[in-house]
């Protein structure tokens, strides 16, 4: 177990990016071992060694004297001149493809934030369109990735080189549906439908015409409807079929937050009570999953914390059942998850510098 580790964050101006560096910068573990945060720095804007963070990020600002953290310019020497153990690439997925396998030839261990490694199987990775794909060096990199979803993948998350954090919408269906599925509840050929709603930060902070204020407030709308790249990490980890599935993911005009309704059937009647004991027995050791018996989840709930609230209720005649899973998109959907899985690694407690 170690006490303390150096940290480094690459792809810290985006909404997950400020998130991912606050709670590394308040982490208990990692007072005296603050992170390098490196990226793009424009010459013009840099001052002294690199851009404040406070300027990039107001919020982030120290009420100590002094500019605090700064975002320096990014090459492989200053990190191994600062010893980073650990690299968390906030990256898109064409830039983690190419810096994961130069950071293991560098020793490094990676969190990787984007889709880039997440899927095993080459037809759901089609979606990306990678340009490497097929390669021997993504072949050799990808069969080193873990799936960074500490509540199913604790163990080979622990020991592993490179953790691919999920997707937001992933992690909101994946874990209300995977304890039921794994005990052979649901009748998986009456289909699953998960309907999910997401509130605008999870399309990133790039602006786009869909996020434009006119665009999405006021408003509601459905899109990727059989196309969203999250579908593969559904099929890959809950252990279903593209047959037995409906994803459909919709623009919520919230600043944050992932509300999914899924609906199911069950193979045979069941109570709320053999149902809760489903849930409590698969989570028990999840500190960063809170299961509801008598309410259903609401975003209000989760929005600027790092948990994953589940809840449900069955229909009178004990074969239906409607979930309801919640999450804050930029914590457990993202960065929260990320430094989950960065305790996870390191022996930490899971829960450490999340609460």
């Amino acid at each position: 177990m170690n006490s303390t580790t150096q940290t480094a964050v690459v792809g810290v101006t985006g909404y997950a990016g400020a998130e991912l560096a606050r709670l590394l910068l308040h982490h208990p573990r990692l007072r005296g071992t603050p992170p390098v945060f490196a990226g793009r720095v424009d010459a013009k804007t840099m001052t002294h060694g690199g851009i404040p963070l406070a300027e990039i990020h107001p919020q982030l600002a120290t009420a100590t004297r002094g500019e605090g953290p700064k975002l320096e310019p990014f090459s492989w020497e200053l990190l191994a001149g600062r010893g980073v153990e650990v690299l968390f690439l906030a990256t898109p997925h064409e830039q983690s493809r190419e810096w994961v396998p130069e950071a293991f030839a560098r020793g490094l261990r990676v969190i990787d934030l984007s889709g880039a490694w997440r899927l095993a199987d080459p037809a759901n990775r089609a979606v990306y369109a990678f340009a490497d794909e097929g390669s021997p060096q993504a072949a050799a990199t990808q069969a080193l990735a873990v799936y960074g979803l500490p509540e199913q993948h604790r163990a080979q998350i622990a020991g592993a080189r490179l953790v691919a954090n999920p997707g937001c919408y992933a992690t909101s269906i994946i874990l209300a549906l995977r304890p039921l599925v794994a005990a052979g509840l649901i009748d998986l050929e009456r289909g699953i439908v998960a309907d999910s709603k997401s509130g605008v930060s999870g399309a990133g902070k790039a602006p786009t015409p869909k996020t434009h204020f006119m665009y999405a407030a006021d408003n509601l709308s459905a899109y990727g409807v059989f196309t969203h790249r999250h579908t593969g990490e559904l099929l890959e980890q809950i252990g279903v079929n593209a047959s037995q599935i409906v994803f459909t993911p919709h623009l919520l005009p919230i600043p944050r937050g992932i509300l999914s309704t899924i609906y199911v059937h069950f193979r045979q009647t069941q109570t709320p009570e053999s149902i809760s004991r489903v849930f409590r027995e698969f989570f028990a050791a999840s500190p960063m999953v809170r299961l509801y018996d008598k309410t259903l989840p609401q975003i209000q709930y989760v929005a600027g914390t790092n948990y994953l609230d589940i809840g449900f209720q069955i229909a009178a005649d004990g074969r239906r059942a409607v979930l309801v899973s919640c999450l804050d998109n930029l914590l457990k959907g993202a960065s929260g998850q990320a430094v989950q899985n960065l305790n996870v690694m390191l022996g930490w407690h899971e829960a450490e510098g999340l609460e």
